[in-house]
């Protein structure tokens, strides 16, 4: 017998072998194995059938649901308005150029040889916001103005992540050094910031921006809804990104200040050549995950009469002509959610192995 042909039965056995030191390796993991088999054997089918097989995707109006399957139809008509809200349609282009800006800006960052990633990345931080600033309101180079209480679906949803995100970064980083701070007056109101901030829930922060602040301005000073909200959600989410950074900066050995020190480096210099290039490193998944948990905080908004795509969703499904198709709207709108989030984690981990933030020693 040839050494090729005693090869063979070990391959064939490796499986099998698997199988019993992972699934069958006591009886309970053989009892959960099992289960978990049954579990997708009952419930693999009926769901395919619910999604594709007996779903309907084609058809003018709700009565050609069939009612033995997703009701898909149900998202095609009703699509426009979960992507742009009320935004008039003759001026969605506005909103289509935001979303190919966006897209143009930060899909090359998942493409290492991507000829110029790098600027197109700071464009998607420091330009994009500035486009959309004169863009999406009008009002400007003889754009015709849309008002925000227009805004809605998911344009409204990337727009107050986006901007959340984007704001709360830096304040959040100098809430941070603030709190470590050496001068006790900065460091007393960093602290107290950040402590009652994070000690308020965002609905409660969103219900105190959209009815009290309005109390609390000068007469004739007044910021639309959507202002409000923003600015109540950029300042909420700082104070959590500020503890964020502050464990990464704790983290860094004191011998790192001191070499800056011995260096001559003043202290902004200090933070910024030495210290938060490597405690931003190290903190990258706890940002990534403040930033996913605000996108998914952004459905919050409904309460203060702000329709995202969750409250298109809401409000399409009491529509009596759209009945028994809540789930559908649901599962759409957890894609979408889903999308975007399970994007920001792959960018994050991609950007991780870059930096190699694991401190290999």
């Amino acid at each position: 017998m040839t050494e090729s042909t005693m090869k063979a039965p070990k391959k064939a056995l490796r499986p099998v072998k698997w199988m019993r030191e992972n699934l069958f390796s006591g009886w309970f993991n053989t009892v959960l194995t099992l289960g978990v088999a049954y579990l997708l054997v009952t419930s693999v089918g009926p769901l395919l059938n619910w999604f594709f097989l007996d779903a309907n995707f084609v058809g003018s109006d709700p009565s050609a649901c069939t009612g033995a399957g997703a009701c898909w139809l149900f998202i095609s008509q009703r699509l426009n308005f979960f992507i742009y809200g009320f935004y008039p349609d003759e001026l969605q282009w506005r909103v289509d150029v935001m979303f190919l800006l966006l897209a143009v800006s930060f899909v090359p960052q998942f493409i290492e040889r991507f000829p110029g990633r790098k600027w197109l990345g700071l464009f998607g931080i420091f330009g994009l916001p500035i486009v959309g600033y004169f863009l999406i309101p009008g009002g400007s180079f003889g754009l015709e103005e849309v008002q925000s209480s227009k805004w809605g679906g998911l344009m409204l949803t990337l727009i107050l992540a986006y901007i959340g995100i984007i704001a709360s970064l830096p304040i959040g980083i100098l809430l941070a050094l603030g709190r470590r701070s050496e001068m006790p007056i900065i460091r007393g109101i960093c602290v107290v910031f950040i402590e009652v901030w994070r000690a308020v829930p965002l609905i409660t922060v969103l219900f105190m921006a959209s009815v009290m602040l309005p109390l609390f301005l000068p007469e004739g000073v007044n910021f639309e809804k959507l202002a409000r909200a923003l600015i109540g959600i950029t300042l909420w989410q700082s104070a959590y990104m500020a503890e964020v950074i502050r464990g990464g900066l704790q983290a860094i050995p004191r011998g790192q200040y001191e070499a800056a020190d011995a260096l001559g480096l003043g202290y902004w210099r200090k933070m910024g050549l030495v210290i938060l290039p490597q405690a931003l490193k190290m903190v990258i998944p706890g940002i990534v995950n403040t930033f996913i948990s605000l996108f998914k905080d952004t459905t919050l908004v409904l309460i203060i009469g702000l329709f995202d795509i969750l409250g298109t969703v809401q409000s399409t499904v009491t529509d009596p002509a759209w009945q028994n198709v809540a789930i559908e709207g649901y599962v759409f709108v957890a894609f979408c959610f889903w999308v975007f989030c399970f994007g920001i984690s792959r960018y994050s981990q991609n950007l991780e192995r870059k930096l190699d933030t694991g401190h290999k020693t």
